[in-house]
């Protein structure tokens, strides 16, 4: 097999929703690494996007497992980070247990430190290379229940801007994608998510931001439904 001169991208939490949407609109223009603890679908998933795509990888990991991100990163090389891993419990501050406020610590905080620390290096070593993360307007507003989740998505913002310029005269990039709300299981059973972005709309943000020309960067991109009262065409 000759070598590849497309870029490569590695996506967390690859397997479903927002992960799995922009695994597919990279798949014809970039090489995969798909990361995900769902080995199922992380296989289904892969087998998809190798119809569209040239090579697809996948990495059954737990984010969460620092020592086995680093383990399992040790020598991969990418061009492109996706940091789409996310969790939410959404509920009163007093109602959230220890184990799921620290759950939404360790995926949307300590695994985005652990999994781009990793990562990092072989770009800046490289003198090239893009690191995105998917946020949330939750990064700069609030609502009851959300006092763990927002706080997450409000640190995402602080580091994605302190990385960027940390990094950006090494050639490297950092943006960060904020949706409003996406019709994905991070909401429960029966709510109205007619109205909501689909995961596909993230994905097309993302792809934009991750391939602009080299001396350009988009550094952040909100995108959100047009309104809660107006459902999407056919949902």
């Amino acid at each position: 097999m000759t070598a590849s001169t497309r870029p490569v991208a590695l996506i967390t939490g690859a397997s479903r929703g927002i992960g799995r949407a922009i695994a597919l609109r990279l798949a014809p223009t970039h090489d995969l690494i798909l990361v995900a603890r769902d080995l199922e679908r992380l296989q289904r998933l892969t087998e998809e996007c190798a119809v569209i795509g040239e090579r697809v990888r996948s990495i059954a990991l737990d984010v969460t497992d620092f020592a086995a991100v680093a383990d399992a990163l040790r020598d991969v090389q990418v061009d492109v980070l996706i940091n789409n891993a996310g969790v939410a419990h959404l509920k009163p501050f007093l109602e959230t247990t220890p184990e799921e406020w620290h759950h939404q610590v360790d995926v949307n905080v300590h695994a985005l430190y652990h999994v781009t620390r990793a990562l990092l290096p072989g770009m800046m070593s490289r003198g090239v290379g893009h690191v995105c993360i998917i946020g949330s307007t939750a990064g700069r507003n609030t609502f009851v229940g959300g006092t763990c989740y927002v706080g997450t998505k409000h640190f995402v913002m602080g580091f994605a801007e302190s990385l960027m310029l940390e990094v950006r005269d090494a050639g490297v990039g950092v943006s960060v994608i904020t949706p409003g709300s996406v019709a994905t299981d991070l909401f429960p059973e029966g709510t109205n998510t007619t109205w909501m972005l689909e995961p596909e709309n993230v994905a097309d943000a993302v792809y934009f931001a991750v391939t602009t020309p080299q001396h350009m960067l988009v550094h952040r991109l909100e995108v959100r439904p047009l309104s809660p009262k107006r459902p999407r065409p056919g949902a």
